[in-house]
């Protein structure tokens, strides 16, 4: 969807030859992320649209770097007009189940630590600007109507608010196959439970319902299944006369124990050597988990509203 004349006139205004087209296209003709603007609440709205497996392939990732950038060039200036950003995904049944998996695979087998890196990386750069809401007066906010695990659930942990349905599974399965997740989640997890508690849930693998994450205060609001863009929809028009309280909120929590872009860099280190010394049998399991994952393919996508 293209952005609507009056915040087009308002980007004119502020552009010279023509910027605002390429800022335009940058962000809205994206080719795994569906972005639309809803002028009237100042949300975007963002759907990842993931071609092949529901995971954060190389692809899709640079899509993100181009939505990050884009945003903050299209606001620049007018800054005030987007206050809240949803992010959620048309693949039927998952949010994001992660990593790509076969590329993991196949460079740990080529003991190409450089691009393992490389991959951490941006997913952590994607990961902390999103934490810090691009630096805009904006709140953020992850819409779960689908499971999201291992770096699923970790994009999550960066948004202010999320609202999921009930019913939808939340986990970290890397140690399935003798990994950690190193792209934020021990970070994000140990500040909002506690270090015993996050470690508790990392090592365990073990799958939990959005009602148990509601209840350990990772999701914020509860959805009925099917229901959870109106939810989204409801929590925007029940706070919005608190915006600007909440966006305070959420920056002063950022200066509390603060989540540097340093230590999320020394992790993704760490997660790359321990990829490394992953056996033979470790990346069996891995590939299992990339069949089950392809057998997901051929769902239809789930409709706009």
């Amino acid at each position: 969807m293209h952005l609507n004349q009056a915040l087009r006139r308002r980007i004119t205004s502020h552009t010279r030859d023509g910027g605002w087209e390429a800022a335009e296209r940058a962000l809205f003709g994206l080719r795994q992320l569906e972005v639309s603007w809803e002028a009237q609440t100042g949300t975007l709205w963002t759907f990842m649209r993931p071609h092949g497996r529901p995971s954060y392939n190389p692809a899709m990732l640079a899509d993100f770097h181009a939505w990050q950038d884009g945003i903050q060039a299209l606001f620049k200036g007018r800054e005030s007009d987007i206050r809240y950003l949803v992010l959620g995904s048309r693949f039927p049944g998952v949010f994001n189940l992660g990593g790509d998996l076969d590329l993991f695979a196949e460079k740990i087998r080529q003991r190409d630590r450089e691009t393992l890196v490389r991959y951490g990386r941006s997913c952590i750069n994607i990961l902390y600007r999103n934490m810090r809401a691009l630096d805009l007066p904006m709140i953020t906010i992850g819409l779960v109507q689908g499971d999201a695990l291992g770096g699923g659930f970790e994009s999550l942990l960066s948004f202010n608010v999320i609202v999921a349905e009930r019913g939808v599974k939340f986990g970290l399965p890397e140690t399935v196959f003798g990994l950690f997740p190193g792209m934020g989640a021990y970070s994000f997890l140990a500040r909002r439970l506690g270090a015993a508690r996050a470690e508790e849930l990392i090592m365990s693998g073990r799958l939990c319902t959005a009602e148990e994450m509601y209840e350990m205060g990772i999701v914020h609001v509860l959805a009925e299944p099917g229901e959870g863009r109106q939810a989204v929809r409801s929590y925007i028009e029940k706070q919005s006369r608190r915006h600007g309280g909440h966006r305070a909120i959420y920056r002063a929590g950022r200066n509390v124990d603060p989540i540097t872009l340093e230590e999320l860099e020394s992790i993704v280190e760490i997660w790359a050597d321990a990829a490394l010394e992953l056996r033979d049998q470790d990346l069996k399991t891995m590939k299992r988990l990339v069949a089950a994952q392809d057998r997901l393919l051929g769902v239809p996508a789930v409709a706009a509203e």
